[in-house]
């Protein structure tokens, strides 16, 4: 497997978005459409279609800051806007949606999705969720799993700040993340295994090819995964969310949190891990806590509450954010502790109305 090493711990970012129409705020498929009036009057934006033809996804090109990628991706969705208005429709962002039926909403026309549908049939077909994708770049293939297994620690860290899936065919489930719980019912998604080397992904990945799991890596879908392509490790924990504060401060987070890993294996010092069991358990406590978890912090099981600990994470690559030029946004940390995450306002919006739409109307872009 080709991996081409990144020479910088450069960023990019994946956001995936969704159309409503503004009236019944349910899904539309009109991804296409948005496209290609994007492609014709801002044709240096760059959006792909996705596994639904209700979403679009929005990606960045190659960027040193948190800053100058969320830049990008404001730009690029106010031409997404544009295009969304002039169809009557509406642009939206969440991590899933709270009452739609996914049932009525078509895939894309891409046949890798048809595939994927024709293996997984019920579980695929739920796939109504949105997430943000933070690639960032690694220097040399052997760094990558050791920085996997240390990022893997702090999964519910990273996915407190953007939980916004509370709800599901307009039942509150009581998650936080109900995408988080849904995503990892794919047989090529969820959490990665703990690989040592590069070379035990490489036969692990033989494996899959040879026995018809995959054709090729991008169907293997793990929460983290090595991006050979462009020399990243690609986080995909994190919901979708309207709130670009929100995304700047997951994404910041995020890129210090793989440079100060990173870092750490430079210095010969050893990268934190956990046993797989606690590994699974402390995702399962962010998807259905969020903020409020009480998440494991080491192999000897201590525990802490997901807030207190992102509050001594936040000091703790703050000198590595101003060399990265994102203090302003990883601050944006401690403003979502204070204020906050879209679950929680979508589930208090739901308990004062009694129906979802209002929480719909605040994830509106």
């Amino acid at each position: 497997m080709i991996f081409h090493p990144s020479p910088a711990p450069t960023l990019g970012v994946e956001w995936e978005v969704a159309l409503i129409d503004p009236v019944t705020r349910d899904l539309v498929p009109r991804a296409a459409d948005v496209v290609a009036y994007v492609e014709q009057h801002y044709p240096e934006v760059h959006l792909e279609r996705e596994f639904l033809a209700n979403t679009v996804e929005l990606v960045t090109g190659v960027h040193n800051t948190a800053g100058e990628a969320v830049a990008e991706l404001s730009t690029a969705v106010k031409a997404v806007k544009e295009a969304a208005s002039e169809l009557g429709i509406a642009v939206w962002a969440s991590g899933s949606h709270p009452f739609a039926d996914f049932r009525e909403q078509p895939l894309s026309e891409k046949g890798h999705y048809n595939e994927i549908i024709a293996r997984t049939q019920y579980w695929g077909n739920q796939m109504l969720i949105w997430g943000i994708h933070v690639h960032v770049g690694i220097s040399d293939k052997q760094r990558v799993w050791p920085i996997i297994n240390a990022v893997n620690t702090m999964y519910p860290h990273i996915l407190a700040l953007t939980a916004s899936s509370p709800a599901w065919e307009g039942m509150d489930t009581g998650y936080a993340s109900n995408r988080t719980m849904l995503y990892q019912q794919l047989p090529t998604a969820g959490l990665p295994y703990q690989f040592q080397t590069w070379e035990e992904f490489e036969a692990y990945m033989v494996d899959q090819d040879r026995s018809g799991v995959i054709n090729h890596v991008g169907q293997m879908h793990f929460d983290i995964r090595p991006a050979g392509k462009w020399g990243t490790i690609e986080v995909r924990i994190a919901d979708s969310t309207s709130d670009l504060g929100a995304l700047a401060a997951s994404v910041a987070f995020t890129h210090c949190l793989v440079v100060y890993f990173d870092r750490l294996y430079s210095a010969g010092k050893p990268l934190p891990t956990l046993q797989d069991w606690h590994l699974r358990e402390n995702k399962w406590r962010g998807a259905r806590y969020g903020l409020d978890a009480i998440v494991i912090t080491s192999r000897e099981t201590d525990e802490r509450l997901v807030t207190d600990d992102l509050r001594d994470w936040v000091a703790r690559l703050e000198p590595i954010a101003r060399e990265l030029g994102c203090v302003q946004e990883l601050h944006g940390v401690l403003r979502i502790i204070d204020e906050g995450a879209s679950y929680q306002r979508q589930r208090a919006s739901f308990a004062s109305s009694g129906d979802w739409v209002q929480a719909v109307d605040m994830e509106i872009i």
